[in-house]
């Protein structure tokens, strides 16, 4: 990202696909909003992202009640917030071409666990708030402003996907 008080869809994506935790936040029971850690399994150029997902825990009722979701990426100096909705796929073919021994160590039975399912999120929108120059910079930005009692630099911004 150039500017931090632009946002566009390449910049989401490659946010995404940097990212290898995000937390994903689902609306449970009641409204209760619980956020789990998720590992991307493939993030498209639309934004839209793949994971695995547990068919059997509390994660994946939720998502069957409530599709809704909120990916959340926070790095020294930059965070993103991305809306969206889940859609459970089925897909042995596309679990085969996912698939990576990091799964391995979630899904007991392989790529044939009755439990492992497919989810991908759709996105709709995304919020950016950021600091130029990258990690270190951020850093640096950070304990300026809190030597100096300036507020750090940066800026926000938004787009639809």
């Amino acid at each position: 990202m150039a500017d931090t008080n632009t946002l566009d869809q390449a910049d989401v994506v490659d946010i995404l696909k940097r990212a290898g935790y995000l937390m994903l936040t689902t609306a449970g029971e009641g409204g209760k909003l619980l956020s789990h850690p998720m590992s991307p399994q493939q993030v498209t150029d639309d934004a839209d992202v793949w994971f695995f997902v547990g068919l059997q825990g509390d994660q994946a009722v939720a998502l069957r009640k409530d599709p809704h979701v909120n990916l959340a990426i926070s790095e020294a100096g930059n965070w993103l917030s991305v809306s969206g909705q889940v859609q459970f796929v089925d897909d042995q073919a596309k679990i085969d071409e996912l698939w990576n021994d990091e799964a391995g160590a979630y899904f007991e039975g392989g790529r044939q666990d009755p439990n492992l399912g497919l989810m991908k999120v759709i996105t709709d929108s995304a919020q950016h708030w950021g600091m130029t120059g990258g990690k270190l910079s951020a850093v640096a930005q950070m304990v300026k402003a809190k030597v100096t009692g300036d507020r750090p630099g940066g800026g926000s911004a938004t787009t639809e996907l």
